[in-house]
């Protein structure tokens, strides 16, 4: 039986406290609390569409009921085609996170392995990934490569 499962509705609350632990280890974040329960609505709601763009994967802790030991999210976009991706379906990994006391355990490539599973059946043709040095090598054993795009951003 595998450690991985899809993350429901009823995870919401742990997938958001995994996501702040991710954002809590992001140099110069910020580490405010404030935003969760505006963002739990519409996270239990996005984690109760199956078939939606939108999917978590997670491990339980197995010494505490109820816990999230890992967390992997990831979404499903359309983006007009081009030569290495006619269909244009793009995937985006984010919030990768697992409980400090509970790293180096295969946790984290488990669920990004379910969330890559979950991405082929839906016919995407590439998945972009914002990495870490400290996880660069787990991306990269999983085949993802550095690319020279840029990446700037509008807050709005």
């Amino acid at each position: 039986m595998s450690l991985v499962r899809r993350a429901t509705a009823e995870d919401a609350a742990e997938v958001l406290r995994l996501r702040q632990v991710m954002i809590d280890s992001l140099p110069g974040a910020d580490t405010s609390t404030d935003w969760h329960p505006a963002g739990l609505a519409g996270l239990r709601a996005r984690l109760a569409e199956p078939d939606g763009g939108f999917a978590a994967f997670v491990v339980d802790r197995p010494d505490r009921p109820g816990a999230l030991a890992a967390l992997v999210a990831g979404t499903v976009e359309y983006r007009i085609g081009k030569p290495a991706n006619p269909r244009g379906l793009s995937g985006y990994v984010f919030s990768v996170a697992t409980d400090p006391d509970a790293r180096r355990r295969g946790y984290a490539r488990a669920c990004m392995e379910a969330l890559l599973e979950w991405f082929r059946e839906r016919g995407v043709g590439q998945v972009d990934l914002t990495a870490s040095p400290d996880a660069e090598p787990l991306y990269a054993s999983l085949g993802f490569g550095r690319t020279p795009d840029p990446f700037m951003r509008l807050m709005l």
